[in-house]
């Protein structure tokens, strides 16, 4: 995954025949994708490799349980050609770890989600999180685009770590805010593919992303 235009396109359509689509009409404006359980579950796990032939695939799996479950999951989300998997940290840092291992680093781990009741559990240990990331060798962390003051926060804890940031567009958060208060790539979902033209409203957002690159 290169940084090119510093947006990762949160895909989390139902539908294998949108996904395409939109995934072909945006790739040259993001840098990769991030696909969930509502595309998985909608198209089935052979979409991570059909992704995967258009753009570096990200995969949010919720991954939190015990290590060797973990394991497991991550080994066949790699196995399909995803580039990288998103875990949590809360399930302590052996679990963390059993990620990493199978990934091969390749792992960004939830310090604080982007919703308002990210607020109620995750934000208190957000920092402990972001230093479980350093610690187990992900390759870095997730932190809220809706509070750029945060994500400001938690580069100060991971140091050199990427900081993937979603809540871009519909939820609040604003790209070139995100990014220059420390983020590594935004995250946009129905900002983009429930647009309109969603090739213009990626090109606009990444547009404006680069200017804080």
């Amino acid at each position: 995954m290169e940084r090119r235009n510093g947006v990762i396109l949160a895909l989390d359509v139902t539908s294998r025949e949108e996904a395409i689509q939109v995934a072909e009409a945006v790739r040259d404006h993001v840098d990769a994708i991030k696909i969930n359980w509502p595309l998985i579950l909608g198209a089935g796990p052979d979409i991570i490799s059909e992704m995967a032939g258009l753009s570096p695939v990200i995969c949010y799996m919720k991954i939190a349980d015990i290590p060797n479950t973990n394991r497991l999951i991550v080994e066949q989300t790699m196995a399909r050609g995803a580039e990288a998997v998103i875990c949590h940290g809360f399930a302590g840092a052996d679990s963390a770890r059993a990620c990493v291992d199978a990934a091969k680093g390749q792992v960004f781990v939830v310090t604080e989600m982007s919703h308002p009741g990210g607020q109620e559990f995750t934000a208190p240990v957000a920092e402990k999180l972001a230093l479980l990331a350093k610690d187990v060798d992900a390759r870095g962390i997730v932190a809220p685009a809706t509070r750029p003051e945060r994500v400001a926060e938690l580069r100060k804890s991971v140091g050199d770590l990427e900081i993937i940031s979603p809540g871009v567009g519909v939820q609040g958060g604003k790209a070139s805010d995100t990014l220059k208060s420390g983020a590594t790539y935004v995250i946009a979902g129905r900002t983009i593919y429930q647009a309109e033209d969603p090739r213009e409203a990626a090109r606009a957002l990444s547009e404006e992303a680069r200017t804080a690159l």
